[in-house]
Order: structure tokens, then C-alpha cells, then sequence
């Protein structure tokens, strides 16, 4: 079993006056046990995406949403966040598509020769071959940052990457710089517990997953030196489309309510602590932190969608409409009340 990585939080926490949906509950209520930030990724991948990832926060069954401003239906996206008070961070693409910065759609490292990222696998192949220009995934990753407060009006209140890119050799440091910069406070870092048991997992899956964690524990100091945060449990690979069901949600969640909790404060200033700020730091100790990741939505219809290339095959799956379905399903909802799980935003933790 991989480790869980801690959550270190050195860092300054940022108002980026991000819109969210307050946190679920009341400061009469018991404290929980874990704060969930449940993030629905690629909002913004195409219209039924985007309408099923809201249906989905509007019956409670996601909190947090990771907008793709390369794809197709962005703007539809950042519309419907600002609509219903969605709380909302970048998920930056380097794998999918088309650059968002012009000069580097035609002749770039980070392209084919039709113009297109080079693909999940591809970008790791050529990352690990040298040839892609580090800066010039510096330039995308500002770009794409700059875009997010385009269409939304703020900057992200957290920032991951698709497919997991984020924590690639070379890519992690300039990543940093760029959340640094921004004052982005919040990233992932996809080290799941338990994953190495899971049967239910094909082999090909199992092996691209240990990679991700590697790569995710050889960005710890990085993100660290940085003083970037992310939450102390991470969930969610060993969860996705069919193999998302309540047993194993549950079996995700009991990692998060075994997990100790972050002792981290998150006070820069040199006064006194109020009797207020000691209860709040009183209430971190006794709650763990976690971030589920997931993937729901209504299936892309073909030709319809993606980021350049039309919909992939994940988008058009019947998977996404299951997650949808499992997520929101009254017995998991139960479960979180039972278990004291409250589901927040990154902006709540």
C-alpha cells in the first residue's frame, strides 16, 4: 500500500473572492469527522458534461467543480458556475487539444504536427524523451490561468492537471511557479490509499496508476517548497465509472476516517490568536481533510464536445452518467451524515 501523502500547509491563504455554496451545516452541529471536497472534473468538456455536473451539485452529490478552459463548451460552463454558485478551480490541459496561447499552436513541443497536444501517453513519452520545451508549458499553464479569469472574472480557487500532468518531472517545478505567482493555494496530489489493493483494477490501469503515484510523491517537496497545500487524503482512481459503487466509496471513505488529521495552521500573522481562531484550530485537529475525485456527467453525444478533436472515448461513455446516479444516490448522502462527512469547497478547508 502506497503511503498517504501528509498535507503540508505552510502557505498564506489567499481571499480570491472565488463564488462558492457555503458549507454544509451550522457551527451548532458536531464537528466532522472529514471535510470531503468531492471535485467534478472537466466542466466544460461539452454541453451535457457541463448540465449533468451541475445536476449533480444541485442534488448534493459533488461540491467543487475543475473547469477546462480548452474545452469546447467553457464558457458555457464558467455561465452556469456564476448561475448556480458553484465553487470552481482549473484543471490545466496539456495532454488534449489545442493550446490556449496562440504562438505555441503551430509550431511548439507541445504539439503534433496537425497542431494537437500529443495525447495522454504521448506527452510522457516526448516529456521523457526531452523534447518538450519546459517553458513553453509554462507559457500554456499562464495562459490558461489567464483565460480561467477571462471567463469567470476571479482566479481559481485550486488547480490540478488532466490526466495527472501536473506532477510530471519538469512540469511539477513550473507548475508551482505558476500557482505561486498567481496565489493559487490549493492543488492535488493523487496518492490513494489502498490502491495497490484493488483487484476489481485491470493491469494496465494499476500500472499507469503507480506511475501517477511517483511522480505525485516526487512532487511533495516541490509543491511544498512553494507553500502550496492540497488535502491530507486523496480518493478517487480507484472509484472511476463502473467501479464507482457504494461498497467501494464506502471502503475510499474509511481511508480518509482512519486518516490523522493535518495540525497545520494556517494563521501568517503575529498577533495573539483569538478564542475564535483557537477553536478553529482546535476543530482542524480532530478533522481530517480529503478530496474525492470524479468524473460525472450526461455522455458526450459523438462529434460533440471535447477540446479540438471532438469527444473522447471516456466522455461518451455510459460511465459518467453512472457516477452521476451513484453520487447523488440517498444511501451515499446517508452515509456522509452517519459518518460525519461534510462536503465542502477547497476555498472551506
Amino acid at each position: 500500500m502506497c503511503p498517504t501523502v501528509p498535507c503540508l500547509c505552510p502557505g498564506r491563504v489567499q481571499d480570491l473572492s472565488c463564488p462558492q455554496r457555503p458549507v454544509q451545516g451550522t457551527s451548532d452541529m458536531p464537528v466532522p469527522r472529514v471535510k470531503l471536497v468531492v471535485t467534478g472534473d472537466d466542466f466544460g468538456y461539452c454541453p451535457r458534461r457541463n448540465r449533468g455536473i451541475v445536476d449533480c451539485f444541485q442534488a448534493g452529490g459533488i461540491s467543487n467543480v475543475s473547469l477546462l478552459v480548452t474545452g469546447s463548451a467553457a464558457q458555457n460552463a464558467a455561465d452556469l458556475a456564476k448561475r448556480h454558485h458553484i465553487p470552481m478551480g482549473l484543471h490545466a490541459n496539456l495532454s488534449e487539444g489545442v493550446p490556449v496561447c496562440q504562438s505555441l499552436r503551430l509550431d511548439s513541443s507541445l504539439v503534433d504536427k496537425e497542431g494537437f497536444f500529443h495525447g495522454k501517453m504521448g506527452f510522457r513519452e516526448a516529456l521523457q524523451r526531452g523534447h518538450i520545451a519546459i517553458a513553453e508549458v509554462e507559457m500554456e499553464l499562464r495562459a490558461q490561468v489567464k483565460l480561467f479569469r477571462e471567463l469567470t472574472g476571479h482566479l481559481p480557487c485550486h488547480m490540478d492537471g488532466h490526466q495527472h500532468v501536473h506532477v510530471l518531472p519538469e512540469v511539477r517545478e513550473v507548475f508551482a511557479q505558476v500557482l505561486s505567482d498567481f496565489a493559487i493555494p490549493y492543488t492535488r496530489v493523487p496518492v490513494e490509499p489502498g490502491l495497490q489493493d484493488c483487484p476489481w483494477l485491470p493491469l494496465h490501469l494499476r500500472a499507469f496508476y503507480a506511475q501517477v503515484e511517483k511522480d505525485a510523491l516526487e512532487s511533495v517537496h516541490v509543491f511544498s517548497r512553494y507553500r502550496i497545500r492540497w488535502p491530507d487524503v486523496y480518493l478517487g482512481l480507484t472509484t472511476m465509472g463502473q467501479h464507482m459503487t457504494i461498497p467501494n466509496l464506502r471502503r475510499a471513505l474509511g481511508h480518509a476516517l482512519e486518516a490523522r488529521p493535518s495540525a497545520s495552521t494556517t494563521s501568517s500573522s503575529g498577533a495573539a490568536p483569538s478564542a475564535s481562531t483557537l477553536a478553529d484550530h482546535s476543530d482542524r485537529l480532530l478533522t481530517v481533510t480529503a478530496e474525492l475525485m470524479v468524473h460525472p456527467g450526461y455522455p458526450s453525444h459523438p462529434g460533440e464536445g471535447g477540446c479540438g478533436q471532438g469527444p473522447d472515448a471516456f466522455s461518451q461513455s455510459p460511465d459518467r452518467q453512472h457516477e452521476l446516479t451513484t453520487l447523488t444516490h440517498p444511501s451515499l448522502l446517508e452515509l456522509y451524515a452517519q459518518q460525519r462527512v461534510q462536503l465542502c469547497a477547497f476555498k472551506d478547508l
